[in-house]
């Protein structure tokens, strides 16, 4: 599973809160901070995609 963060992105952390392990905070928008999603973090990066409110994590 891969995830990526579109320019939309309002830097309001929640994906960072979600998911640590995945996403961090940058100057103007959340990173995703791994190539790949590792298994045991797949369930919490959908979480966070799902719960983004504006629809900036894509999951691929």
């Amino acid at each position: 599973m891969k995830v990526r963060i579109e320019d939309t992105c309002t830097a309001c952390g929640l994906c960072c809160d979600t998911c640590p392990e995945v996403f961090e905070m940058g100057d103007d928008i959340a990173t995703v901070i791994v190539d790949e999603v590792p298994a045991e973090f797949e369930d919490a990066a959908q979480q966070a995609a799902d719960e983004c409110p504006v629809e900036a994590i894509i999951v691929e």
